[in-house]
């Protein structure tokens, strides 16, 4: 009895410890605001984001083939600001972050998470998204979420390396969260895809996290979700024969743009790889007259981060060409090769969308926005091989829960098939080639690029996949 008694006191005294001292307070305020931060940035890149893309298709809308002309010059100068001035920015920065939780070195850490390279993430993916490239912004917000909630722990003085790997986890998941409105995906994409592990100390600082970028996107956005509504199901047996054929075609396919953009981080070969490598601006210029003739011969389609083209297929509005998953994926590969900072998870479902469009086509007894959806969920899972993520994100984007078991399933499938054409996860092995070719410090870059546009092969490179043992990020 006694024994309980002062076993009692001890729990009392220590909670009151624990809820009364300075420190813990302090550093739970700390993180509150650095969530709420990430969400205010998230807010702001998602708005100036839309404005970027209505921009641009208002200069379409011109005349058509001004892109030849705006394309490449504004991808130049892209990649000619990224490598001067925002080193370890470019791509959408997923692979960085995940390579991040690696790096024990604060010095190493700090050339692919800072504020800085924050800042150079939104200019950059906007001025992308002005050209016309064929990115997304969520990516860029997982770095950026990232890069905040590391500075947050820096300004905290946190020096328990397992503190600083949850604040990182914690800010890439706040990032998906307020990017598209999804907290539950915000959760498993950071368990499932960043870290591919659950930890006990980790949870709740991701949790809290991703509750107060929600609710702090909630109140400025609504609660609004991001391709709008959808109700259709797939009904009988006829219906859930699309389930193993998006599987499949996705898969293989998301395996086959996982495999392009592996074999480019790696660098190119030839005489392309040789330009890429002495003349990076100038390389990004071709690739902007490529994106350009690309989106002519899509009828305009591929530009950008691709939601408007997928909210017109699943809301089954105009049709779009049979050939627009081929040409969005092109785009988005070209988009990457090019250097410039921006994320794939928007193209790669614009692009899975497209593939269901098809699909539908030839299974007039499924609902098409229901196809539609299969394949996005399909191709992304594909891409990057994390089924969970894939049909969380397609549920939450489209407030369907309706088919939330074919989803799953067809996520299963397409991960299998995808594993036949890439053998490994996309930003694993991004992440992997970040840590065996750290990013240059800003001083080492700019001693570097003296005198010359060209890069010493033992040095990486700013657009990674300009030489063959160089790392590049992501472009989601």
């Amino acid at each position: 009895m006694l024994d309980s008694i002062h076993h009692s006191r001890r729990m009392l005294r220590r909670s009151r410890r624990l809820w009364l001292s300075v420190r813990p307070w302090r550093q739970r305020l700390i993180l509150w605001s650095g969530a709420i931060a990430v969400a205010a940035v998230a807010i702001v890149l998602a708005m100036a984001s839309e404005l970027a893309n209505i921009g641009f298709r208002r200069l379409v809308m011109i005349s058509p083939y001004l892109p030849l002309v705006v394309t490449p010059v504004t991808l130049a100068l892209v990649v000619a600001l990224t490598r001067r001035y925002f080193a370890g920015a470019q791509g959408s920065g997923i692979p960085q972050t995940i390579a991040a939780l690696s790096m024990r070195d604060a010095r190493q850490r700090s050339t692919v998470l800072s504020l800085r390279i924050a800042a150079g993430k939104v200019l950059l993916t906007l001025i992308g998204l002005c050209s016309g490239a064929s990115v997304g912004r969520e990516g860029p917000t997982v770095q950026i979420g990232a890069s905040i909630l590391h500075a947050v722990g820096r300004l905290a003085r946190v020096r328990n390396s397992g503190i600083e790997r949850s604040l990182i986890l914690a800010g890439g998941a706040a990032g998906v969260a307020a990017a598209f409105n999804t907290p539950l995906a915000g959760i498993v994409f950071a368990i499932e895809e960043m870290s591919r592990s659950f930890e006990a100390r980790t949870n709740g600082t991701i949790l809290t996290a991703v509750i107060f970028a929600g609710v702090a996107s909630l109140a400025v956005l609504g609660n609004y979700t991001y391709f709008g509504h959808t109700s259709a199901t797939l009904s009988g047996e006829a219906g859930w024969l699309a389930v193993p054929i998006c599987g499949v075609a996705g898969g293989l396919l998301g395996g086959l743009f996982a495999q392009l953009l592996i074999l480019s981080s790696r660098g190119l070969g030839g005489r392309i790889g040789r330009f890429a490598t002495e003349r990076p601006v100038a390389f990004g210029a071709a690739c902007g007259l490529v994106l350009a003739l690309i989106g002519l011969a899509s009828g305009g389609t591929t530009y950008g981060t691709g939601y408007h083209e997928t909210r017109r297929l699943l809301e089954g509005g105009e049709s779009l060409p049979e050939t627009y998953a081929l040409f969005k994926m092109l785009a988005t590969v070209v988009s990457y090769a090019s250097g410039v900072p921006g994320g794939i998870f928007a193209p790669a479902l614009a692009t899975g969308a497209g593939v269901g469009a098809a699909i539908a086509q030839l299974t007039p007894y499924a609902p098409s926005a229901a196809v539609v959806l299969l394949g996005m969920a399909a191709y992304f899972a594909g891409v990057v091989q994390a089924p969970i993520t894939a049909f969380v994100i397609a549920m939450e984007m489209t407030d369907n829960h309706e088919m939330i078991v074919p989803l799953m399933a067809a996520a299963l499938i397409a991960q299998g098939a995808s594993r036949l054409v890439c053998r490994r996860p996309l930003y694993r092995a991004l992440a992997d080639a970040f840590l065996a070719h750290p990013v240059p410090t800003p001083e080492k870059q700019q001693q570097s690029d003296t005198g010359r546009d060209s890069i010493d092969p033992k040095t990486p490179s700013m657009r990674g996949q300009s030489h063959r043992n160089t790392p590049r990020s992501d472009s989601s």
